[in-house]
Order: structure tokens, then C-alpha cells, then sequence
């Protein structure tokens, strides 16, 4: 104890060994980097593998970059042999300088639940480089919702059907105002088949029932169904009337679309115009694959890596379209064209319709209910009874209804087995389908090795 009278602490001594008894210097050597990455300046490489979790993620960011790559190459290949094939007929010469070149008419609507830029953007990647290669001319007829192309397509039918007077007297568009001033000027017209090319099912479903509502349906619009008159009524009792300004100048809206001049009931009573003819302008139906919600995901992401087989199927087509060398008829439901098996489809009304599954559900929902008329009381005359006006015709979630007199008379464009044994047979160079990264590598390895043109300016050049 010291002075205080605390207990004093010690400290626990440990035996240190004696410097003699010291373990034996190692014999390890530290690795050396490699002598010629030392000179070029390059640090030594780690001589173990990255971690487990780095490898996987290595492997499957690589998988999938060189899928993504491999299937972007393979896509502009397959449109690049396609547009190719059809390449030859640009260069066709023609007999007279002023002849007008084969048009045809493209039909594109927004699919179901997106808007017409997704269209548009299809058409671009897919359908364009083809005809662009074929140098024929197109003209777009788009719709922004249900029921456009429909009204589009019948009523081209019905302004073909009117007599010249009818027609000289009705109101012209842009594209007759152009027709007329050819025919002023004896501009020769195209010769032959024109065609029509719709992408997607929904827009094929509106373009049939087009075609039936133009060649079975009336001339002149039928009258509209009378609508309840508010005004007539006069105000409720205990309401005073208040006079309303003039209101503010709104923006011009878009013109209304017709409502249908007939229905799918009325296919079997109506009657052929007698000029109708024989064969209408051929057709082909282009895939337009569309799905959406984050739940089909894995859907999305297997058509993106699969790009390839859509644009060779799409490019297929379009060159048909474009050679115009084979037309059938649609086939009816046994396949060989003849009368339609029980239970079976016709070519008409199977084209494209794995479509409709990826739909959205807003298609297929049942419209709300219109609300009941109002009741009829003392003073407010015969506006109470009025009926309200015909709704909006479904045509998407609607079976595809046709008139047997209407289905012969449809052609589709045919890609004969020598036009595609041709194209099958065109190489395309793998500079047209490779990305920037290996073309730039491309350019700068030949710019690097090709020894430049001689210059008669310079000293050591005879």
C-alpha cells in the first residue's frame, strides 16, 4: 500500500522471448510487374478474378449488349436485303417524262390506348426504307382514334361512286382540286394496280368495314336522330333567364367524324351500285406488334431483342406490295378458296388478329350506359320525347362482319417463290449494317495503313 493507504496497482509483466529465439526471415518474394507493361506505362494486372457478384454482373450486362447489338445488326440487314430486292424498279425507265409513278395509299392509326406517333415511328423504322428504296409514291390516310379510317376509307368510295355532277357540285378536296388540274393539263395518270398497305389489326378491322360501309351503304348521309331541345322547353319554373354575353373566340376544333351511313345489320338487304367493280385495289395487312403495362414486360423485352424477324416479316410484305408481280384472292376458311368451313375464319377476318390479345382492357370494357331521358311534365312539349343520338360504333371490340359480295372481290398482294428466292440471295456488306463504334475502328484502321495520293508539290514526290 502506498501512502495514502490505497492499494497500490500492478501491472501483469509478460516473458518476452530473447532476441535469439526470433522465427526464421520468410522466404516470399514480391511479384514483379511485367516488363513490358512497365515500359509502356501500364500499371501490373491483378492477378486474382474479380468478386462472384462482379463476374455476374459482367456476364449478363455483356449477354445483354451483345444481344441488343447482334439483333439491331441483323434488323438493318434484313430491311437493307428487302429494299434492296425492290431496288431495281427506281431505275425502270419511263415513256413519257410527265407520267405520273404508281402511288399507293398507306393507312396507320394510333393503336389501341397510345397515340399516332407510335404509329408513324413504326412505320418509319419498318415500312419506309422499302418503299423509299422502290422510289413509288404514297400518300398517309391517318386517324387519331376509333372509327377515322373507317370514315376516311367510305367516304373515298362514296366520292368515286358520285356522278360528275354530284361531284362538281359538292365541296372538292385538296387531292380532287389536284386531279382536276392533271386532267386540265393531260398529265397521263399511272396505268395498272396501285394497292393499299394498313398497318395493324385495329386499322385492318376499320378498313374493311370501310370498304363495306362505301360500296353497300347509301349516297347521302342518313338524317340525324332528333335531340332533346333545352331551349325549347323553357326555363324551370322558378329559374330567371340570364342573358350571357358574347363568348371569347375559341380555338378551331377538329371536324367531327361522320357517324356510319350503315350498319353490319343492314349488309344483306342493300344493294350492289351497278358500277361497282370487279376487283378492288389489292391490299396487305402489316404487323404492328403493340403492348403496354409494366406487367408484360418480359413480353416487351423479348420482342425487343427480336427486332430482326419483324423487320424481315414487315419487309416481306411491303415488297410484294411494291412488285405487284402475284395478286389472289383472299382465301376463305378451308384455305383453298372455296366455300368457308364451319367454324372457320376467312383470310379477311384471321389477318392479324393475334393482335387483339395485346390490347388494352379499356378496349373490350362496355361503354357506360346513357342516361335515361328525362321525364315528361306539363310545358315542356315534344323535346322531352326526343331520342338521343346513335353512340359511337365499336369496330375493334366488334367481330369482323363480311358480305360475301364484297370478301370476292378483295385481293392481296403475293411475293412469288423466285422474287424471294432472289432476295434471299442478295449479300448485304457488312459496312451498311455495322454501328458507329466499329465503323469509326473501320475508317481509322484504313485511314491508318492506305498510303495517301501522291502531291506534286511536295519535294520528294517526282
Amino acid at each position: 500500500m502506498n501512502e495514502n493507504g490505497s492499494a497500490k496497482r500492478v501491472r501483469p509483466q509478460t516473458a518476452t522471448a530473447p532476441p535469439s529465439a526470433a522465427a526464421p526471415p520468410s522466404t516470399y518474394k514480391a511479384p514483379t510487374a511485367n516488363p513490358a507493361l512497365r515500359m509502356m506505362g501500364i500499371p501490373g494486372l491483378p492477378k486474382k478474378l474479380p468478386s462472384r457478384n462482379w463476374l455476374i454482373f459482367f456476364a449478363v450486362a455483356g449477354s445483354f449488349t451483345a444481344a441488343v447489338v447482334y439483333d439491331k445488326r441483323e434488323k438493318r440487314r434484313a430491311t437493307a436485303r428487302w429494299s434492296r430486292a425492290v431496288a431495281h424498279l427506281a431505275r425502270e425507265p419511263v415513256a413519257d417524262p410527265n407520267q405520273l409513278p404508281r402511288k399507293l395509299a398507306v393507312f396507320l392509326e394510333s393503336p389501341p390506348g397510345d397515340g399516332l406517333r407510335v404509329a408513324q415511328d413504326h412505320f418509319t423504322e419498318y415500312v419506309k426504307p422499302v418503299l423509299a428504296a422502290s422510289g413509288l409514291d404514297w400518300e398517309f390516310v391517318q386517324g387519331r382514334k376509333e372509327g377515322d379510317i373507317r370514315a376516311a376509307v367510305a367516304e373515298r368510295i362514296r366520292r368515286a361512286r358520285q356522278p360528275e355532277a354530284a361531284a362538281a357540285a359538292a365541296a372538292k378536296t385538296q387531292d380532287e382540286i389536284v386531279q382536276s388540274v392533271r386532267r386540265k393539263n393531260a398529265t397521263p395518270e399511272w396505268q395498272g394496280l396501285r394497292g393499299d398497305i394498313v398497318v395493324g389489326r385495329h386499322t385492318w378491322k376499320e378498313y374493311v368495314r370501310g370498304l363495306h360501309e362505301g360500296w353497300l351503304g347509301p349516297l347521302v348521309a342518313p338524317e340525324p336522330e332528333p335531340k332533346p331541345n333545352a331551349a325549347a322547353a323553357g326555363p324551370a319554373e322558378g329559374e330567371e333567364k340570364t342573358e350571357e354575353g358574347p363568348k371569347p373566340e375559341e380555338k378551331p376544333e377538329r371536324p367531327p367524324q361522320p357517324p356510319p351511313y350503315n350498319t353490319t345489320d343492314d349488309y344483306p338487304t342493300s344493294a350492289l351500285p351497278r358500277l361497282i367493280p370487279a376487283e378492288f385495289s389489292p391490299s396487305a395487312p402489316v404487323e404492328f406488334p403493340h403492348i403496354l403495362g409494366f406487367s408484360n414486360t418480359l413480353i416487351r423485352l423479348r420482342r425487343f431483342l427480336n427486332r430482326r424477324r419483324l423487320a424481315d416479316d414487315i419487309g416481306r410484305e411491303v415488297a410484294a406490295v411494291c412488285l405487284a408481280a402475284a395478286v389472289r384472292e383472299y382465301r376463305d376458311g378451308d384455305g383453298d378458296g372455296g366455300a368457308a368451313a364451319d367454324g372457320q375464319p376467312s383470310e379477311q377476318e384471321a389477318a392479324l388478329a393475334h393482335e387483339e390479345k395485346n390490347w388494352v382492357k379499356s378496349v373490350w370494357k362496355a361503354p357506360d350506359a346513357p342516361r335515361e331521358p328525362k321525364k315528361k311534365t306539363e310545358g315542356e312539349g315534344d323535346a322531352a320525347t326526343a331520342v338521343a343520338a346513335r353512340p359511337a360504333e365499336r369496330i375493334w371490340a366488334s367481330p369482323m362482319v363480311l358480305d360475301p359480295r364484297i370478301a370476292m372481290r378483295m385481293r392481296r398482294f403475293e411475293l412469288r417463290g423466285e422474287d424471294e428466292e432472289r432476295a434471299r440471295a442478295i449479300e448485304v456488306p457488312e459496312e451498311e449494317v455495322e454501328g458507329w463504334i466499329k465503323g469509326s475502328l473501320r475508317g481509322l484502321y484504313r485511314w491508318a495503313v492506305t498510303k495517301p495520293a501522291p502531291n506534286p508539290s511536295w519535294p520528294d514526290e517526282d
